[in-house]
């Protein structure tokens, strides 16, 4: 698969927060004590299974999702926790649901960059120019699921970032595992991409209702806010934890 235009929004959040909605068997990772939740919209571009075509429906589509980070204490395997990734692809929901455990939800997304709707004019391409302003906006459709909407703007520099191990940015970024549950069981699944080309960026939120569907209240602060343009993507089929 390939990730484009998409945006980290981060916010430091207190792990007793975090606690109570996320499986006793994983721990709360932490950077320096804290912890953190994180708003990530991008577009999802040329999704498909190793060695087939593409379907139609499923491979090009907005994904926004909620995460924060965490650790499997038996293994010392650190990966992501996601309390929600809503997707503008009906079959995409349904295959991350049954598949992956994923809690997956319907949603009519736009993602926008320089004020040109890319949801449906093809994929954006990769340039070493940012784009002026990238548009994301979300309204969750599906049938049961709490109401949960985002629309923001968010300004990339042209400048880029430097993710050396052992910084913040470097721990929220740079995650090649995810955790979820399916039938009762703790599984983990893998990803694998080149690091990310980041960019510092600026965000005005105007809607973000993603986080208190879950009870949770974001702090008054400006996030912590990164920008890349692409990267490609490959991930393995989950695997259930021991």
């Amino acid at each position: 698969m390939r990730w484009a235009s998409l945006a980290f929004l981060h916010w430091p959040m207190p792990a007793s927060a975090l606690r109570p909605l996320v499986p006793a068997s994983l721990e709360i990772d932490t950077f320096e004590g804290e912890a953190w939740i994180g708003v990530v919209p991008f577009r999802m571009e040329r999704t498909k299974l190793r060695g087939l075509p593409l379907v139609p429906g499923t491979h090009t589509f907005g994904e926004f999702n909620v995460r924060t980070y965490v650790r499997h204490g038996p293994t010392g395997r650190a990966g992501v926790w996601f309390f929600s990734l809503d997707a503008a692809s009906f079959l995409a929901v349904w295959a991350a649901r049954v598949g992956f455990g994923l809690p997956y939800f319907n949603a009519e997304i736009i993602v926008a960059r320089d004020n040109i709707v890319t949801e449906d004019t093809g994929p954006a391409k990769a340039t070493d120019v940012a784009p002026l302003a990238v548009r994301y906006v979300s309204r969750r459709r599906h049938r049961g699921a709490p109401d949960a909407a985002f629309r923001a703007t968010v300004a990339p520099a042209n400048s880029r970032v430097v993710a050396g191990p052992g910084s913040l940015t470097h721990w929220f970024t740079e995650r090649y595992a995810l955790f979820a549950t399916r039938l009762g069981k703790l599984i983990t699944g893998d990803i694998y991409h080149r690091p990310w080309p980041l960019r510092p960026a600026e965000a005005r939120i105007e809607t973000n209702t993603l986080v208190s569907a879950w009870g949770m209240d974001l702090p008054d602060i400006e996030p912590w806010v990164h920008y890349a343009d692409t990267v490609d993507v490959v991930a393995w089929a989950p695997r259930v934890l021991r």
